[in-house]
């Protein structure tokens, strides 16, 4: 489960996109292939439920620590980008995690 706290997100999910604003919630079954875009001009915050627990430490393990909880996180460049993305991708395995990589929207 999905609550945006800051922005604007497009998820898709089974191949329909949706854009999801500041207070709604969105739910994803389990397994299910889904994706988001940031589509706001600004960072985008979302609380991320998960259920069974463990997923979330995927995130904690492969995400970048802010001071506060509305800290803008750190710009990224392109070797940064690549870096996170191959943390990612070693890390996926490990929480049973599948990713599907794509060409970015631009």
């Amino acid at each position: 489960m999905f609550t945006i706290l800051d922005g604007e997100i497009e998820l898709t999910f089974r191949g329909v996109s949706a854009v999801a604003t500041a207070g709604e919630t969105i739910n994803v079954p389990a397994n299910a292939p889904h994706v988001f875009r940031n589509v706001s001009g600004r960072p985008a915050r979302l609380l991320c439920l998960c259920s069974p627990a463990g997923q979330e430490e995927f995130f904690k393990e492969v995400g970048v620590p802010v001071a506060h909880r509305t800290e803008t996180p750190p710009a990224l460049d392109d070797a940064a980008t690549g870096a996170f993305i191959a943390k990612a991708i070693a890390l996926a395995p490990k929480y049973r995690t599948e990713l599907l990589l794509g060409e970015p929207k631009a």
